[in-house]
């Protein structure tokens, strides 16, 4: 190891993602920035050039140890690459352990695919701001200034900014509760494996008042409307009432909102709001209501810090440190592929609204949020707002897009204007 590279251990949420990858299945997402012009490859290499330094725990590779996986930052900046293929397309791990992130471009739109075990959605947020900064003021000589989460890159990267936050708040107490397995979402596989990118593109505010007239927040109640369209795809499905399951969304909360921390690493946890379709027939009114009080009691700093704590106090036993990475990877595999994403039906990523000076926004047209594929599930959504529009990505790696388009369906019958895109056909 070069003594002049920052190295540090994976964060207590990252460590599942290499033990539980597959040959098939790398924790990608996407963030992409459209600008009015064309993207021009040589500024972005010089950009990438100069921001890199400041985000040593993102601009990273993953390291091999004997005890546990490690993350090193990059020397210099990898090369910028012509977007050629389908979104988010596997990153082997072979290509990880080089370059963990990989930085895309394609005319107007320059696009960041991250792997997820060297940050979360909200640090990816912050590290591509900066970087659409940097190329903002490189390319027009804008003055760019360094707010709305773009760091400034001539400052070093702060001790917290690269801590794992999840040891310094464990809590004493360990919820010890569990939950059944949710309805899974199934259909024919893509045989070329195909990701098929479905895009929603509708009015914030439309949005802002659908939710303000049931009394709750923009993510809760397009949580509720996911709910609703997986619980009618279940209803098509299963005709017999005693083998319908839970319908589970599983949403991410951003822990920086509920326990200081300025970390660019992951730190967030999960909340699961769900219905039991075999208590009977649910309205949409009732799906809000339970979104909406799942939200109220779980999202507070006592219990997400007793949620993480488990797997915090896991890693701190003696015989788990000295065990060898290969064990590891086989129980922590094991342990993934029985409960993973068995709880529930999708993840909903909604990172809020994309805020940026303005002087970069009469250069930028547009910015999408895309998950990756799950290793078992064939659908996810990922929800971001910017200059007046709220963006709805799901990807799905089946060729029925019966979700989506119930999804669609029932916010155009609430009123609401949906465009639709995708890079597939037959939508």
């Amino acid at each position: 190891m070069r003594k002049d590279l920052r190295w540090m251990r994976l964060d207590n949420a990252a460590k599942i993602y290499p033990a539980a990858r597959s040959r098939d299945w790398t924790n990608v997402f996407r963030l992409s920035v459209t600008y009015h012009d064309p993207v021009d490859p040589e500024v972005l290499k010089k950009a990438l050039t100069r921001v890199i330094k400041r985000f040593p725990s993102v601009a990273a590779r993953i390291r091999t140890g004997f005890f546990w996986y490690y993350i090193e930052e990059l020397g210099q900046a990898p090369e910028i690459l012509r977007e050629e293929d389908r979104p988010l397309n596997r990153i082997p791990f072979r290509d990880i352990k080089k370059c963990a992130f990989r930085v895309l471009y394609y005319k107007n739109r320059m696009s960041v695919e991250i792997f997820h075990g060297i940050t979360d959605g909200s640090g990816g947020i912050i590290f591509v701001k900066t970087l659409a900064a940097e190329y903002v003021r490189q390319k027009y000589g804008e003055h760019v200034p360094c707010e709305e989460g773009i760091l400034d890159i001539n400052d070093e990267p702060s001790r917290e900014e690269l801590e794992d936050s999840f040891g310094r708040y464990v809590s004493d107490v360990n919820p010890g509760w569990k939950e059944p397995n949710a309805y899974a979402i199934k259909g024919t596989l893509e045989n070329d494996g195909f990701i098929h990118v479905v895009t929603g593109i509708m009015d914030s505010e439309k949005i802002r008042d659908l939710a303000k007239s049931y009394g709750v927040t923009v993510t809760t109640f397009l949580s509720a409307v996911m709910m609703k369209s997986i619980y009618d795809h279940q209803k098509e499905r299963v005709k017999n009432p005693k083998h319908l399951k839970p319908v589970r969304v599983l949403i991410p909360v951003n822990l920086r909102s509920f326990l200081p921390s300025k970390t660019m690493r992951n730190f967030a946890q999960y909340i699961t709001p769900d219905i039991d379709p075999r208590l009977g027939e649910y309205s949409f009114e009732e799906m809000v209501k339970a979104v909406h009080h799942k939200m109220g009691l779980d999202l507070n700093a006592k219990y997400l810090a007793a949620k993480f704590t488990p797997n915090v106090r896991s890693e701190r036993v003696k015989i788990l440190r000295v065990m060898p990475l290969f064990i590891k990877n086989i129980a922590m595999k094991l342990a993934y592929s029985i409960v993973g994403e068995r709880k529930a039906s999708i993840c909903l990523s909604n990172l809020g609204v994309f805020k940026i000076p303005d002087s970069m926004v009469k250069h930028i047209e547009r910015v999408d949020f895309v998950l990756g594929l799950q290793a078992t599930s064939p659908v996810n959504c990922g929800i971001l707002s910017y200059n007046g529009k709220l963006i709805v990505n799901f990807v799905r790696g089946i060729k029925e897009s019966d979700l989506e388009r119930n999804f669609f369906t029932t916010l155009r019958k609430m009123g609401v204007h949906v465009l639709v895109e995708s890079n597939g056909t037959g939508e």
